[in-house]
């Protein structure tokens, strides 16, 4: 069995002009990856798919709270 890499997308949101952003790859079996879209040779974060979609989760709905 051939394991494709980890394939990297930014948020629709970012924009080109170098502000604060993360790329997430979610591709893998088991594992989402995090990582500065700043320094894609730096660190990179994992976390279980289900504590990804919880964190996914959370953010938007405490981003509905301050929009309201």
């Amino acid at each position: 069995m051939t394991m494709n890499g980890p394939r990297w997308r930014t948020s629709t949101r970012s924009t080109d002009s170098g502000g604060n952003c993360i790329e997430v790859a979610d591709n893998l079996p088991g594992v989402v990856l995090v990582r500065d879209s700043k320094d894609r040779s730096g660190p990179t974060l994992s976390f279980a798919p289900a504590a990804w979609r919880g964190f996914i989760a959370d953010a938007a709905q405490d981003t509905g709270r301050r929009a309201g």
